[in-house]
């Protein structure tokens, strides 16, 4: 293609690009979403079969959903379910499914953040390994923005869930995943995870690297995730000790903002999610929540889905009964006025 015929290609991509960005900021921005987990389950059965060994929502989900007020979704899915081998053309089967999603969430005005949720790996090999190729990561990328792009309830990408271990490898994949969705994708919002399981306490000590990302979109988000029990990995082991701090959620998390803010960007909380046994994990996600709408910080809680069964952090109604949580993401549906991404 001739340099000018180029240029003009990215300047037309630039200026979509804009306008979407400037379309989003006029909206009201959704501080509270859901993850609706399952298409990513049982990772040991590959490809599995879906019903039996992963999970996408059936007929009526996202309107159950919709009616409650929930209008951010984001949706893990498996990457050697959308691609058997490295490189390949996307599974008909795994594909179709998600389509289905994406139809029922349009049919409800839901919002779709599509989320690769696979820590940074393909069948166990790290992105940037003589097994797993930069070069088939952003293949990867590019295929999924050239099959969904024009889907109305895709809202945007989280290029990959928890890159832990990737350590030096993952700014070099996240920039080839970038450079994969903008070659069909220019105007949807970019989540960019980062290493140390994408934790926000610890976020300054390793995201620095990821400064020197370049979107010619100018549309990346930074998207953190937090827990709050006494390790900080989301399994909740124990209750609440005497000495429980009901600001720890806030304390977890304000690394990550004042790194925002430094840096003069813009942030997600990608996963956050408690227990619904005992009034204090549930008083600690209420100060959270405030100090994150305070900061026009959106947040997706992990997690609902139809097929989580007893999983203790579950929101998902049980037997037509709502779970202690949903209580207080309830209060902050559709809250905190919030035109564009903060931090505020």
């Amino acid at each position: 293609m001739p340099k000018g015929a180029r240029r003009l290609l990215v300047g037309l991509g630039c200026l979509l690009a804009l306008g979407w960005s400037t379309l989003q900021a006029r909206e009201q921005v959704e501080l509270v979403g859901l993850n609706v987990a399952g298409a990513e389950f049982t990772g040991n059965q590959l490809p599995g079969k879906h019903g039996t060994h992963y999970f996408f929502p059936p007929k009526g989900y996202f309107a159950a959903w919709r009616e409650k007020g929930v209008r951010m979704v984001r949706f893990p899915l498996k990457w050697e379910r959308l691609q058997a081998s490295l490189n390949a053309e996307l599974d008909p089967v795994y594909s179709d499914l998600v389509d289905k999603m994406l139809d029922q969430a349009a049919e409800n005005d839901i919002k779709i953040i599509i989320d690769v949720h696979n820590y940074a790996r393909y069948r166990g090999n790290v992105i940037g390994t003589e097994e797993t190729p930069v070069s088939s990561y952003r293949d990867l990328m590019s295929r999924i923005a050239e099959r969904w792009q024009q889907h109305p309830a895709l809202y945007a990408y989280d290029i990959m869930n928890e890159p832990y271990g990737a350590d030096d490898k993952w700014p070099p994949a996240a920039q080839a995943g970038i450079d994969g969705i903008r070659e069909h994708d220019m105007k949807r919002p970019l989540l960019i995870e980062g290493t140390s399981w994408s934790s926000a306490e610890r976020w300054p000590r390793y995201a620095d690297a990821l400064l020197s990302l370049d979107d010619p979109a100018d549309n990346l988000i930074f998207s953190a995730h937090v827990y709050i029990d006494e390790d900080a990995s989301g399994s909740y082991k124990a209750a609440p000790g005497s000495d429980f701090d009901p600001m720890v959620g806030v304390k977890r998390v304000e690394p990550f903002i004042g790194w925002l803010k430094k840096n003069g960007k813009r942030g997600h909380i990608g996963e956050f999610g408690v227990p619904g046994d005992d009034q204090r994990w549930l008083g600690a996600m209420d100060n959270l929540l405030a100090y994150l709408q305070e900061h026009c910080i959106p947040m997706t809680y992990w997690a609902a889905g139809p097929s989580w069964g007893t999983y203790k952090l579950s929101v998902e109604p049980r037997k037509g009964e709502e779970k202690p949580q949903w209580a207080v993401l309830e209060k902050y549906l559709g809250q905190g006025n919030c035109s564009q991404y903060g931090p505020g």
